[in-house]
């Protein structure tokens, strides 16, 4: 059996590795899991009574959000980053709501916009990749 720490360090290799292996299509695709899953956590905290995890988690999730929101180009990106940035900073306020008052409606809500952010996300990566191999054959 591993203990807490090798495992610990085990899933960090991993994480490392996949980060250094990803393309920037697949590193904002990390973050959003990274995201959604210390929520899922956060929301367990919640149910265990365990509001010091619970904060640590909301904290980590809102750092992770604050990072996408940093990432958005907006020139680039013109309507699209600025609602996904309006998205990001109403999720970083319920996420903090969510801390204050153990609401896990809050952190559900939240899970549920940053799904069809995921959603969205997951759809537009074969078509870059379609149009990326276009390019390579024209």
């Amino acid at each position: 059996m591993m203990s807490r720490p090798h495992a610990d360090q085990y899933r960090q290799n991993q994480l490392e590795g996949a980060v250094m292996d990803a393309d920037p299509h697949k590193l904002v695709a990390l973050l959003l899991s990274g995201a959604c899953a210390r929520i899922r956590l956060a929301e367990a905290c919640i149910e265990r009574g365990d509001h010091a995890r619970k904060g640590k988690a909301i904290g980590e999730a809102c750092a992770i959000v604050g990072h996408l929101n940093g990432s958005l180009d907006h020139e680039a990106g013109g309507e699209v980053a600025r609602n996904l940035s309006a998205l990001y900073d109403y999720v970083s306020r319920r996420l903090t709501e969510a801390n204050l008052t153990n609401s896990g409606d809050a952190l559900r809500e939240v899970l549920g916009l940053l799904g069809e952010v995921v959603s969205a996300w997951d759809a537009i990566a074969p078509q870059q990749g379609t149009a990326a191999l276009a390019d390579t054959r024209a």
